[in-house]
Parts: structure tokens; sequence; C-alpha cells
């Protein structure tokens, strides 16, 4: 009986220990580069905060015109993660995002083509836009190995996808000198809705943004 006493009074502690495990993470992946705050609330399941950035610049060509893109990722998230087997887990939650795209528009050679209709690059003043993602709280499913709140120094990954919606996006142009208050102005407009329009049904298709982490924890 003293023996079982002591059994149990070892798992009591050992679950209390475990009930207040915490850590913290670093890491850098396809959300930027982030940290993670982590803390047990039962033997298998931890809840984790955290937050990722980057900036990005790149040259897109969704449709046909040719864009300067800046990437702009700002991530909050907001996870449990149930590990029934070990290290390995299942994660499920939210990610709070003001993820966007701005795109300046560039003109090939001389010429922009913006809705099959080719302007001399002096038409067209300015061609900017952003691209916005549907839900700016959008639910993630994943998987990963390794836990923030783990005792010692870790590492831990992450693979799984955030539920973002359709993209959003809004193009705006000014007319250059050459054309402003001729028709060709109006039939710019026009044709940059009709981009607009073909670029957002371009977009459906990113609907479903890929998560791949990779980072090293410290655990207490």
């Amino acid at each position: 009986m003293r023996a079982l006493r002591i059994a149990v009074a070892v798992a009591a502690v050992a679950a209390a220990s475990q009930a207040h495990a915490v850590g913290v993470g670093v890491r850098a992946g396809t959300t930027g580069i982030g940290a993670d705050v982590g803390f047990s609330v039962a033997p298998t399941l931890l809840a984790r905060v955290g937050y990722s950035y980057l900036n990005y610049s790149n040259t897109v060509e969704v449709t046909d015109v040719k864009y300067d893109g800046k990437l702009k990722l700002s991530n909050g998230s907001l996870l449990l993660d149930w590990s029934p087997l070990g290290p390995f887990r299942i994660t499920g939650g939210l990610i709070l995002n003001d993820n966007k795209v701005d795109v300046t528009g560039t003109p090939t050679g001389s010429t922009y083509t913006i809705n099959g209709n080719t302007y001399p690059a002096a038409a067209v003043g300015t061609l900017n836009g952003t691209v916005k993602v549907g839900n700016k709280a959008a639910p993630y499913l994943g998987i990963g190995y390794g836990n923030v709140a783990t005792a010692g120094v870790n590492f831990y990954f992450d693979l799984g996808v955030v539920f973002q919606g359709t993209p959003k996006a809004e193009l705006t142009a000014n007319c250059g000198s050459a054309i402003v208050g001729t028709p060709a102005c109006s039939q710019l407009q026009s044709d940059v809705a009709a981009e607009q329009a073909k670029l957002a049904d371009d977009l459906k298709k990113f609907q479903y943004y890929p998560v791949a982490n990779i980072g090293i924890t410290i655990g207490f």
C-alpha cells in the first residue's frame, strides 16, 4: 500500500508539472519568421499562441499585365496541439491574418495590354492594386512534430492548411496626360474593371494557403 501511495504521489507531481509546462519557440516557413508561446492544458493537449511576419517583393504576371508585387505577411495564431502518440500531433485553431499583396502594373516594353487592349505607357499614369485574403480569421488544420512546451531544447515543425477564403482584388488606374479627357480614358477604366474581375477569378485557386514551418523550442 505504501508503494501504491508513493506511485500515486509521483504521478500527481508529474501531472502537476505537466499541467504547468511552458515554452517558447522561434520558427520560419511559409507564414514568415515568427515565434510561439506554448503551455500545457492537459497531459496530451497544449495551447499555443504565436505571431509571424514577412515582406517579400517579386514580379508576377497573373493575367496579361505584369505587376511588381510586394507580399506582406502578418499572422497571429491561436492553436491547440493534440499529441495522442508522443511528439506527433494534430493541430487546429485560428489564424488571425492581415496578409496582402500590393501590386503595381508595369509596361511590357513601352505598352500595357489590359483586357486585350494595348495602351502606350504614356496613356497609363498609374495602375495599382491590392489583393487581400477573404477570411481575416481563418481556420487552420494540420499535423506536426514536437511541442513548444516540451522541456529542454527541441525542434518542431508544422504542415497544414489555412482556409483563408478566396482572395479579393482591387485595381485602380489613372489616365496618363496623353488620354485624359478622351474616350480612351473611359475605355481604360472599363478595361481595368474587367482586369480586376479576371484577377479575382484567377485568385480563386488560392483560397487554401499551405503552411510549412520549422523551428526550435525551449521548454521549462
